[in-house]
C-alpha cells in the first residue's frame, strides 16, 4: 500500500500522512484520469426522491441562503431556477456499488475514520457558502468545473440569521478551477467556498469523521451504564443528628464518592466501545431483511459464492474481536483472518471458509445474512 499513488499526486500513502493530512490542503490535478463521475443529474436527483436520500436543495436569492431537505419530487426540482442552487445527497455509498469502490481508493485511511460520500449538483453559480469543515475531506470533481478558493483565516464569525454556517468575512488566499479529475484535499478547519463554473458540476465529497470529544465522552458514559452493574445500596446506619436537614452532608458526599470510584475501565473497555460505536449505523439507516432461507442452505452457498457487507454495513475489528453494525460478533480464533478480509476488502471469497467454517461462525454469519448486514454474490 506504500507505494506512490496517482491519487495522491505521487506521493506514498506514508508521506501523504506525514506531510498533509490534517496539517494542510493539496491539490491534485487528475488524481483519476477521466473520472466522469458515477452517475449522472437525473440519476442523483433520482436518489434524492427517496425516502432515504438524505438530500438537501441549497439556494442563493435576493442575496440569502435558503435551504430544503428532502426527499423531493419532480415538481421541487421543475420549480428551480436556471443559476445558483446545489443539490447534495449524503451517503452515496449506501445506494452505489460503484462508490464503495471509489471509497476503496482510500483504504490508506482508516475505515474506523471514514463518513460517507457525499455527491453535490450544481449549474453555473451554484454552491453553499464559504465555510469550514470539523472533519478532513477529499473533493474530487466529477462532470463539470468548479472554482474553489481556500483561507487559513482564524476569523470563523458566521453570517447571523442564515440557515446555513457560512463564514461571515471569507478571505480567499488561493484559488483553482478543478475538472474531471482533478482533487482537492483539505483538513479540518479550512476555510473553503466552491462555485461551479458550469451548468453539469457534479463534485464527490469523501468524508471523514471526527468525533467531538463531548459526544464521545457522552457516548462512553453510556456505554459504561450499560456494562455496570454493581451490588448493594446506600445506606447510613450510623447517621448522625443534623442542625441543618436540608443539608447533604460531607459523610453523604464521601460515601457517593467511593459508590462512583468502583467505576473502572481499561483499555479493552474502550477498544470494545470504540467497535461498537463506530460501526452503530445512523438512526436513519434502514437494513432490509432477507428472503428467508435455512441455515443448511445457507452454508451450501457459502461454498459457490463470494460473501459481502451490504452497502449500508460497516465493520471494524481490534486484535481478536470483529463488529458489525454495532453488534459484537463470535469469531473463533482459526477463522478470523478471513473476517478480516471481509471487513478490510468488503467482500470475503468463501470457498476454503466454508470447508473449515466453525459452526458458531456459520450461525453468526448467517443470523447477520438474514438481519440485511450480508449479502451473497456470485463473483
Amino acid at each position: 500500500m506504500n507505494k506512490p499513488l496517482q491519487l495522491l499526486n505521487n506521493l506514498t500513502p506514508a508521506q501523504f500522512l506525514g506531510e498533509y493530512w490534517q496539517k494542510k490542503p493539496l491539490l491534485i490535478r487528475q488524481a483519476i484520469p477521466n473520472f466522469k463521475g458515477l452517475l449522472d443529474a437525473n440519476e442523483l436527483a433520482g436518489l434524492a426522491c427517496e425516502e432515504e436520500g438524505q438530500s438537501r436543495i441549497v439556494q442563493f436569492k435576493k442575496s440569502k441562503w435558503s435551504v430544503k431537505k428532502g426527499p423531493f419530487d419532480d415538481a421541487d426540482f421543475a420549480k428551480l431556477p436556471k443559476k445558483n442552487w446545489t443539490l447534495l445527497v449524503q451517503s452515496v455509498n449506501h445506494h452505489l456499488p460503484e462508490a464503495t469502490d471509489l471509497l476503496s481508493l482510500f483504504n490508506f485511511i482508516p475505515h474506523a475514520r471514514l463518513d460517507d460520500l457525499m455527491v453535490s449538483y450544481a449549474p453555473e453559480g451554484g454552491g453553499v457558502g464559504a465555510h469550514v469543515d470539523s472533519y478532513d475531506v477529499f473533493l474530487l470533481q466529477g462532470s463539470g468545473k468548479r472554482n474553489w478558493k481556500i483561507s487559513t483565516q482564524t476569523d470563523l464569525s458566521l453570517l447571523e440569521d442564515a440557515p446555513l454556517r457560512i463564514l461571515k468575512n471569507f478571505k480567499p488566499e488561493q484559488e483553482w478551477v478543478l475538472e474531471a479529475g482533478d482533487m482537492l484535499y483539505l483538513p479540518p478547519q479550512i476555510a473553503h467556498f466552491g462555485i461551479s463554473e458550469s451548468d453539469d458540476c457534479m463534485t464527490y465529497s469523501i468524508g471523514f469523521r471526527a468525533p467531538k470529544t463531548q459526544e464521545l465522552m457522552h457516548e462512553f458514559l453510556s456505554y459504561l451504564q450499560d456494562n455496570i452493574n454493581e451490588e448493594g445500596l446506600y445506606s447510613d446506619p450510623h447517621l448522625n443528628l443534623q442542625n441543618h436537614p436540608s443539608e447533604i452532608s460531607d459523610k453523604m458526599i464521601e460515601q457517593v464518592n467511593a459508590m462512583l470510584n468502583k467505576i473502572t475501565w481499561d483499555k479493552n473497555s474502550v477498544a470494545d466501545f470504540l467497535g461498537k460505536y463506530l460501526t452503530e449505523p445512523k438512526l436513519d439507516i434502514v437494513f432490509e431483511p432477507a428472503r428467508k432461507i435455512s441455515k443448511s442452505e445457507f452454508t451450501k452457498q457459502l461454498a459457490k459464492k463470494t460473501l459481502r457487507l451490504s452497502l449500508k454495513s460497516q465493520m471494524l475489528f481490534t486484535h481478536n474481536h470483529f463488529y458489525l453494525n454495532g453488534e459484537k460478533l463470535t469469531v473463533p480464533d482459526a477463522q478470523m483472518r478471513w473476517l478480516r478480509d471481509l471487513a478490510d476488502k468488503r467482500y470475503c471469497k468463501t470457498p476454503a471458509l466454508q470447508a473449515n467454517i466453525h459452526a458458531v461462525l456459520a450461525e453468526t454469519l448467517f443470523e447477520c445474512y438474514l438481519s440485511g448486514f450480508l449479502m451473497l454474490s456470485k463473483d
